[in-house]
């Protein structure tokens, strides 16, 4: 595991802001960090990253802990806060020189790599562009290639998306995507669920300072979900027969039919579901279709944390 909590607490006067969490994230996995405002999650990624100290527990990035050895941390860690901070007067590439100057690399280097990283990030036109021009999309894109200077196997970002446009999520999540390809693991924090649902391969729920569930996304939504939506499609003169069949399951509810098409409601895992489409086909009916439709990261965040935000 390239990041281990365990039992962090975090207090803010009579505020508790980690109550015990634990986390464990793989090496090379895209770990989706989901929870409501003031669940924890950013607090755990700046403890993560060395800038705040934890009250109790243990953590480790990469076989340090970030509170006794923040410099061996800080070198195999990028973080992008959920903010832009600039220099006025600078642009793009000055931006990222000046931050590549910060993490040691030597001068004569220093061109090739921030050509590298607007490319990256698909900023190379932006290059000589002052940095208070640029949208927030391309502030995001830039802020992501500045955390990305020292080459670090851990990116944490803090809400990436917040405040972009359709078209400039979709840009990040591909860059994401690409950073993982190139064998980074990261760690992203989001209230979005549905941004997360295609780039993430694992997933931790956060909620009043514990992580709740963590794991992969196929994990938790196999340990979490009891019921699945399920569409049948039959022969017409089969269709009686079938909803008969099925209404005297106990582990179907909620039978609607139409025509050709029978929608349910199915308690149960895989194997249950294989065990009900089993049974329908040794009673002699033909399954044109039989589709499963698992939940998403929405249905899964309110069956973890109760219900809601």
């Amino acid at each position: 595991m390239i990041v281990e909590m365990t039992g962090v607490e975090k207090h803010y006067g009579s505020t508790t802001a980690l109550g015990g969490a634990n986390l464990a994230i793989p090496e090379g996995a895209v770990m989706g960090l989901i929870g409501p405002n003031g669940a924890g999650k950013t607090t755990s990624m700046l403890i993560m990253a060395s800038l705040l100290s934890r009250d109790a527990g243990t953590v480790t990035i990469a076989g340090h802990d970030p509170a006794a050895a923040p410099k061996e941390v800080r070198k195999v860690l990028g973080y992008m806060p959920d903010f832009f901070g600039v220099y006025e007067g600078l642009v793009a590439s000055e931006y990222l020189d000046f931050f590549a100057s910060i993490q040691g690399i030597r001068p004569h280097a220093r061109p090739a790599l921030t050509a590298t990283l607007l490319d990256l990030v698909g900023l190379s036109d932006k290059a000589d562009a002052d940095v208070n021009t640029l949208s927030r999309g391309m502030k995001q894109r830039l802020s992501l290639a500045r955390s990305l200077v020292h080459d670090p196997a851990l990116l944490i970002l803090d809400e990436p998306a917040s405040g972009l446009d359709p078209r400039a999520r979709f840009d990040l999540r591909e860059l994401i995507a690409e950073l993982a390809k190139m064998g980074k693991t990261v760690v992203i924090s989001s209230h979005i669920l549905t941004e997360l649902q295609d780039i993430c391969t694992h997933l931790a729920v956060v909620d009043h300072g514990r992580v709740m569930a963590q794991g992969s996304i196929d994990d938790i939504r196999t340990a979490m979900m009891s019921r699945s939506n399920v569409q049948l499609r039959l022969r017409p003169d089969q269709v009686d027969a079938a909803d008969e069949l099925l209404r005297a399951d106990p582990t179907v509810h909620e039978v609607r039919t139409e025509r050709t098409l029978i929608r349910f409601v199915l308690d149960g895992d895989d194997h249950v579901s294989a065990r009900l489409l089993s049974l329908l086909m040794t009673s002699g009916l033909e399954v044109y279709e039989w589709r499963v439709d698992r939940a998403g990261l929405e249905e899964l965040f309110l069956q973890i944390t109760g219900g809601g935000q």
